[in-house]
């Protein structure tokens, strides 16, 4: 087997470098590609501190080292008693050079693993008679290519056929995240399509929707258009049925369909979001970086009644939790008079959640928040062929299609 790059280089780490029990675990992990776990090992070591990967290309800095390390983005990390007793911040001895190879290393890693997902998509052998196909749309904001499935003539038991339009994370591709997710192979139980917008990388390099810029967060300017855009040509060109049109998205995807559903609730009957962020959130790069930090001071004044079903890790060091809270009372803050039920419940052989349900008068389920317990930024429920995925979870495609298909636009 070929040794890549980043192989070599962790090689190099060990020769070089005597490290403690818990850091050559983590160099273990970083080796097997499992980042969030050598970060947790790192931070434990250090007494604290919380590593975050971001949204748009990154830096480091570790406390006595001033070093920039582009692929990782973490606030100084401070030990136990320096943080108590308020003297300045030092170093360990060692640390912090051993942990900005390690940080490089991960950055080496990360830009392939997401280099193949773009150039060797995961491929499934979906059923004679289905089909996804490449196709692109164009308005005056910009132009974006986009991938949809068609399930197999046995799926398709209507005439006209639900569509959800799933926006991938920072990172991702459509096929990459329609191998995370599952999401095709659903449509083909249920029979429904599934569209999957791709974003450019001449719009964000690292293939981030920019739900953080203003133009980017109305209707029918910037990424909301273009988005939109695709939706009313597959509605157009193949039989959706228009009342049963859904959005969901990772990430900055997730934070991207909250717009969507926001400013389109004349398309979109209800929406999907998971790791993402309330709109209105942030208007600029670093409003995104705190908000993603610490979760959301300010969201829109644009509240609507827009059914919603949120996922979020209780871990997540990526994208705060509170998120979650805050889009939970953006969807429901304009609706009178709603009860809510929690429930707490296990998947099988994986991770606990609690669930609560927000219904109106009638019963009927307008919002439903899912807090997945030691989960991080990840899929709940998805699939190891993708990335950003917790195979452990509650399958979040399952339950966002139960919940979508209770709701149709009027």
């Amino acid at each position: 087997m070929p040794v890549s790059f980043a192989d070599l280089q962790h090689r190099k780490l060990l020769m070089t470098t005597t490290l403690p029990p818990e850091m050559t675990e983590a160099t273990r992990l970083v080796r097997a590609g499992k980042l969030a776990e050598a970060t947790t090992l790192i931070q434990r070591l250090l007494g604290g501190g919380h590593a975050k990967e971001g949204f748009f290309g990154h830096a480091m800095t570790l406390a006595g080292d001033n070093a920039a390390i582009p692929g990782v983005f973490a606030p100084t990390l401070k030990t136990a008693a320096s943080a108590k007793s308020g003297e300045p911040v030092r170093s360990r001895t060692g640390l912090g050079k051993t942990l900005r190879k390690l940080a490089a290393i991960a950055r080496i890693r990360d830009f392939d693993d997401a280099k193949n997902a773009n150039l060797q998509p995961v491929t499934t052998p979906f059923p004679q008679g289905s089909s996804f196909t490449t196709a692109s749309y164009a308005n005056a904001a910009g132009a974006r290519d986009y991938k949809l499935y068609s399930p197999s003539a046995r799926a398709k038991a209507q005439a006209q056929m639900p569509l959800i339009v799933m926006l991938h994370g920072c990172t991702q591709s459509p096929d990459d995240f329609a191998a995370g997710t599952g999401m095709n192979l659903l449509a083909e139980e249920a029979g429904f399509m599934v569209a999957y917008p791709a974003q450019s990388k001449s719009a964000n390099g690292k293939n981030c929707w920019n739900w953080f810029r203003p133009r980017d967060q109305r209707r029918d300017q910037g990424e909301p258009s273009i988005i939109a855009g695709i939706t009313r040509q597959i509605i157009e060109n193949y039989p959706v049925e228009p009342a049963r049109v859904y959005i969901a998205g990772l990430s900055a995807g997730g934070a991207a369909a909250v717009v969507m559903a926001a400013e389109y609730p004349d398309i979109y009957a209800a929406t999907g979001v998971h790791s993402g962020l309330p709109q209105g959130a942030a208007r600029d790069v670093p409003s995104a970086f705190d908000a993603m930090r610490r979760g959301s001071a300010r969201v829109s004044s644009k509240l609507k009644v827009t059914p919603a079903i949120v996922f979020h890790g209780d871990q997540d060091v990526t994208v705060h939790p509170r998120n979650s809270d805050a889009i939970v009372k953006q969807s429901t803050s304009a609706a009178p008079d709603l009860h809510a039920a929690i429930e707490r419940g296990q998947a099988p052989g994986g991770r606990t959640f609690t669930r609560t349900v927000h219904t109106d008068v009638t019963g009927r389920a307008l919002c439903e928040q899912w807090t997945i317990h030691g989960a991080g930024h990840a899929w709940s429920g998805g699939n190891a062929a993708g990335s950003y995925t917790d195979e452990r979870g509650p399958d979040a495609s399952r339950e966002m299609l139960r919940f979508f298909l209770q709701h149709r636009l009027a």
